[in-house]
């Protein structure tokens, strides 16, 4: 495939100064970093396209001779422009291009630093199910893993190749002179180590996999779904590199009395008529225990009532949602001849006949012409 452009790829007029064309490239390198677009070879392509062409550009004599005759003129120019050119490559040379905007890339820090990478273990990632009592209060828990841990009595030295630096220099000649550049050692891939004593079952890198018991604090307030990260308590890095991260999977579990909505719970409480006419003292759950609320006489079923502050903490904020407790009017299937005299006589009691739009009929019978 054709190279493109230089000053395509970067955006940028052949009158473009240097401040120009380096203020587009830091645009280009930053959107298109491999840290903000992990496993995508194409944005990786990119990157490496936009150092390529700032490697040229940024250069006034290789910009003449670009100017001049075009890709053909880059032929056997030197440094890492055309085949072979990696990121490690770019990050030796234009390091200090990205002025600390990410913390580092296989171990190069944002500001160009020099000398062995240190690699960051995997992140671990794990399920942890949840009661709504251990999310309104936060909860400790400890949780069995299979991870990556440094293995014990593995040592370490510096790698023979590097000297312990991680890199290597070559130097190539060119027409415009010596060139000398820098790559990841490729005995110990960049870490500047070496394993120089193990035991059986210690992989290359000197990790091993281990069943590890680790604490972890659940804030109050999480939610079904949400994914908490916590630093540092995934798996070990090679080499004796720092480790990733642990991230944790929130998973809330059914309740038996409460339905959740945010910090809200709701719940349902079944009164009979008796209870809904006359009012009453009910008990309902909370998730501390139970409370008591009063029900006023002549309750409507339907009706909302409210326990301020008594649902789940709101995650990041110093708010607490509530309990709202729905009432239901409980009506028995099956009733005793004595009570369904009773019920007769309430039928055409005045008191007992509701009278919402002004008709005189009672609840019964417009209950018994809606079912016919």
């Amino acid at each position: 495939m054709a190279k493109r452009d230089y000053y395509e790829v970067l955006g940028v007029g052949k009158s473009a100064g240097a401040d120009e064309i380096k203020k587009a490239y830091r645009k280009l390198a930053i959107k298109y970093h491999p840290d903000k677009n992990p496993g995508d070879e194409a944005a990786e392509d990119k990157f490496k396209e936009a150092a390529e062409a700032y490697e040229v550009l940024s250069n006034q004599e290789k910009k003449a001779k670009y100017d001049r005759f075009g890709h053909a003129g880059m032929s056997g120019a030197g440094g890492f422009s055309g085949q072979g050119m990696n990121v490690e490559d770019i990050f030796e040379s234009f390091g200090d291009i990205f002025g600390g905007a990410f913390g580092g890339f296989g171990g190069q820090g944002g500001g160009g630093q020099r000398g062995a990478s240190v690699r960051r273990g995997s992140n671990l990632r794990v399920r942890v199910k949840l009661t709504l009592e251990e999310i309104a209060s936060g909860v400790e828990k400890k949780i069995k893993v299979n991870k990556l841990v440094q293995a014990e009595g593995v040592e370490y030295t510096n790698c023979g190749t590097c000297g312990g630096s991680g890199r290597v220099m070559r130097v190539t000649q060119t027409f415009l002179g010596q060139m000398q550049t820098a790559s990841a050692c490729s005995t110990c891939s960049g870490t500047g180590k070496t394993i120089s004593k193990s035991k059986a079952g210690v992989m290359p890198d000197g990790l091993e996999r281990k069943e590890t018991v680790l604490t972890i604090d659940i804030p109050a307030g999480v939610e079904e779904g949400m994914q908490l990260s916590v630093r540092g308590k995934g798996n070990d890095g090679p080499m004796g590199g720092p480790a990733g991260d642990l991230l944790v999977l929130i998973e809330e579990l059914p309740h038996e009395h409460f339905a959740r909505d945010g910090g809200n719970l709701h719940h349902d409480v079944h009164l009979n008529f008796a209870d809904a006419a006359l009012g009453a003292s009910v008990e309902v759950p909370t998730l501390t225990g139970k409370a008591k609320i009063k029900i006023a006489p002549g309750t409507q079923s339907g009706k909302t009532l409210r326990l301020k502050s008594k649902g789940i903490p709101v995650l990041n904020s110093y708010e607490t949602g509530d309990i709202l407790i729905h009432v239901n009017i409980w009506t028995p299937q099956s009733i005793s001849p004595e009570e369904k005299e009773i019920l007769e006589k309430l039928r055409i009691a005045p008191n007992f006949q509701p009278n919402p739009n002004g008709t005189e009929k009672s609840f019964f019978n417009r209950m018994k012409e809606f079912f016919t």
